[in-house]
């Protein structure tokens, strides 16, 4: 073989690729929840999880008894998936009724004289460590503290001082899954500050660097400006940004958007949550939408599907939009969301599955379909996401 170069070293790349592989880690390997349930802050108990499961139970006995129940929610679905997306929402809320749990002292909370936000401060990390003892306490969980941009934030830090130091305190250590919810984030500089507090705040309790992270909310068009325009923003926080949370109800009322277009499948939505992506693309920041506020007109079967049809529409356009967890505010939305998320899996894994043995032999998909590099590498991130949602193990 004849070339005219012999030496094909490009000089400088070693560094180059150390700061590729610096800046764009790849998507988390780790599950993610499919969603996130908020519970403001004097509301919450050792028995929240415990009896949101129980009350979603209750609504799914009572106006989800039978396929055709389901089909009334969701639309017509494949044979025997009916019968199957129902057997799976008794079990998850049952077993599991909450995967990511978060305590609000934020908008669902308000402004409080100090001793009483305090108080709900140390009765929240008294709950925690109880659950803790108990093994009631959900995969993933933590607290929304109050926003920078309210101009205190020294109410924001001494809570969530409190809340952890009251945990570790009670439980003997920080129990695993813990996150911090950081919202209405107007401001770049907030997140560099937050993320030192949370270093310092480590150290004093003793914990091992790096277990403190933090999820940032995306609730204005001010922040969607700055991750745009902040190519260094992820690795300068140390790998303390653990996610991006969506927040549909701020974000529209910032864009002048009227209440009746308050919704997380408006156009103005869409476009935040994908600059958003394209901002965190590959840095292995997760993704969450945001939620419905909204719960059933009534305890008629009608008024209970109507609230069910409403966020499963939801929940899917979040899913075909390559945004698997959302947030999720009152009991009855728990049977919709994992509905919605089962029968989204469903509907596809089987197909997904043989279009990846097909490429592995060799050979075009059913129908002719010539799947590319990339496809398969969807193909089978789909695949795994929807074992991990459909129970954890293969089937």
């Amino acid at each position: 073989m004849r070339l005219t170069f012999g030496d094909h070293d490009v000089p400088g790349m070693g560094e180059v690729l150390a700061e590729q592989a610096r800046r764009y880690p790849g998507p988390p390997a780790a599950w993610q929840p499919v969603q996130t349930v908020y519970v403001p802050a004097d509301r919450f108990d050792r028995l929240t999880v415990r009896s949101w499961g129980e009350a979603a139970l209750d609504l799914a006995s009572g106006h989800l008894r039978s396929d055709d129940d389901l089909e009334a929610v969701l639309g017509s679905l494949p044979a025997g998936h009916a019968a199957d997306v129902r057997a799976r929402v008794a079990r998850k809320l049952a077993r599991e009724p909450v995967e990511d749990l978060r305590i609000d002292f934020e908008d669902g909370y308000g402004t409080r004289p100090a001793a009483e936000e305090d108080a709900h401060a140390e009765a929240a990390a008294e709950a925690v460590a109880a659950m803790h003892a108990e093994g009631t306490l959900p995969r993933r969980w933590g607290l929304r503290v109050k926003s920078f941009a309210d101009g205190d934030p020294a109410r924001s830090l001494r809570t969530l001082d409190a809340f952890l130091t009251g945990v570790t305190h009670r439980a003997g250590t920080l129990p695993g899954g813990f996150r911090v919810t950081f919202p209405k984030v107007l401001m770049e500089a907030y997140l560099g500050r937050f993320a030192s507090f949370l270093a310092r705040l480590e150290e004093g309790l003793g914990l091992a660097a790096g277990t403190l992270r933090f999820e940032m909310q995306v609730e204005a068009p001010q922040t969607v400006m700055f991750l745009q325009r902040s190519p260094d923003l992820v690795p300068s926080l140390d790998g303390r940004l653990a996610a991006a949370h969506f927040g549909v109800f701020d974000y529209t009322a910032a864009c002048g958007l009227p209440p009746g277009e308050q919704r997380l499948d408006h156009p103005v939505c869409d476009h935040a949550r994908e600059a958003t992506r394209v901002a965190l693309a590959g840095t292995g920041v997760e993704l969450s939408d945001g939620s419905l506020a909204a719960s059933p007109a009534s305890g008629s079967t009608e008024d209970v599907h109507a609230l069910w049809r409403a966020h499963a529409g939801m929940v899917r356009h979040s899913l075909r939009h390559g945004f698997h967890q959302g947030w999720d505010m009152h009991p009855s939305h728990l049977v919709s969301r994992y509905a919605a998320v089962y029968a989204f899996h469903l509907a596809a894994r089987d197909a997904y599955a043989a279009r990846v043995r097909a490429w592995e032999a060799g050979r075009d998909a059913d129908g002719g379909v010539m799947d590319e590099p990339a496809t398969i590498k969807t193909l089978v991130t789909a695949l795994h996401r929807a074992t991990l949602a459909l129970g954890g193990t293969e089937e």
